[in-house]
């Protein structure tokens, strides 16, 4: 607190007064991001951490390798914070081949392309099959792989991120200029705007890959979720869409009333025997944009998040292959269906299936979509 700040409140308490504006708070409450080192790169590129916290005291922790989202704390019902994603306490858990995507944005094309091809304006183009016979989320060296320009946005706390895709980049075609901007609101949201442009027709099909778990630790099967939508898209043996969009009506995969993750999970249905539990992608309802494709209750902390998206789609995944051979933040044990994902997206091999929404990027058009995590408790 300045001089003149303590003279003029030492007046007002002299006076008689109770002041209804405190210097001190307004500073604490102040909205900022703080930027630190966070490592480098085997090829010695710096990694920077950057730190958003808004006027509530809710934090999200970002850092330029892969757009990561390495922690976000939010509060329970009592307002006791707590750090509701997956991750690591340090860059060379997320520099490892072996992990799962934490937190990452995943590009140039997010879930599955079968066969690792697709053929556009008359020409077939084939990409790494890096999850057996198909194609995913980028490839060998996709967008979580990579080292991002950073730069701190006025308005937020606000950080945005660019790279450029190489023309021929893991398979794709076309020079690629990505823009991903995280914003933390003092709603308590938080917002990724998604932008890109392109010097040839290519395909894009940007998301992010955070793992949520609103208890901070453990199981998630209590989590209870509502999806908006009404159909999904049944998967084949490779968890490639056959192309058929289905009704969630009487299966495990309805959703449009709050059930808890583990109330159908281990039913001997088809589709979650395929995907060893949830993981499969919604066709959302829509609406006003961005719209309301999910909300997931925690009841033992009271936490709640609330995606909207303007995206048709999103992967509604159970951390079904989490095996325990990972170690995370303080050392915890990442145990299958210790987390869960709410991928906003176009539908998994769009460009092998003409009647989904395109995903195509012609030059002098603009790709932009949004996502809002909203946090709140009961």
């Amino acid at each position: 607190m300045g001089y003149a700040d303590r003279f003029f409140l030492a007046l007002a308490l002299c006076l008689g007064f109770v002041p209804l504006w405190n210097p001190r708070r307004t500073t604490e409450a102040k909205a900022r991001i703080q930027r630190q080192p966070f490592g480098k790169t085997p090829d010695q590129k710096v990694i920077d951490l950057y730190t958003l916290t808004n006027a509530h005291g809710v934090e999200a922790r970002i850092t330029n390798y892969g757009g990561i989202l390495v922690s976000l704390k939010a509060p329970d019902r009592n307002g006791k914070l707590a750090d509701v994603v997956l991750g690591f306490d340090d860059p060379e858990g997320y520099l490892k081949n072996n992990t799962p995507y934490f937190g990452a944005v995943i590009g140039r094309y997010g879930n599955r392309i079968a066969k690792g091809r697709f053929s556009l304006n008359g020409r077939e183009y084939r990409l790494a099959r890096n999850n057996g016979e198909n194609h995913l989320h980028g490839g060998i060296k996709g967008f979580d792989k990579v080292v991002w320009g950073a730069r701190e946005v006025k308005r937020g706390p606000a950080l945005a991120l660019n790279y450029v895709s190489k023309d021929g980049e893991e398979g794709y075609p076309g020079n690629l200029s990505v823009s991903v901007v995280y914003t933390l609101t003092d709603n308590n949201e938080l917002k990724i705007e998604y932008s890109a442009t392109a010097d040839k027709a290519t395909i894009l099909n940007l998301t992010n890959h955070t793992y949520f778990n609103l208890a901070g630790e453990g199981s998630i099967l209590n989590h209870e979720v509502m999806i908006n939508a009404d159909r999904f898209t049944p998967v084949d043996q490779g968890l490639i869409p056959t192309g058929e969009l289905r009704s969630v009506k009487g299966t495990p995969m309805d959703f449009t009333q709050p059930a808890a993750i583990g109330a159908r999970i281990e039913q001997q249905d088809e589709q979650l025997l395929l995907g060893k539990g949830y993981d499969h992608n919604f066709v959302l309802n829509g609406g006003d944009a961005p719209a309301l494709a999910a909300r997931v209750y925690e009841p033992v902390s009271g936490r709640v998040l609330e995606v909207y998206t303007t995206e048709p789609g999103v992967q509604f995944y159970t951390g079904n292959f989490l095996d325990g051979s990972i170690k995370g933040k303080g050392g915890q044990v990442y145990q299958r269906r210790y987390g869960f994902c709410l991928e906003t997206q176009h539908f998994p091999d769009s460009p092998n299936k003409p009647d989904f929404p395109s995903t195509v990027l012609k030059p002098g058009e603009k790709y932009a979509t949004t996502t809002i995590f909203k946090f709140s408790a009961k």
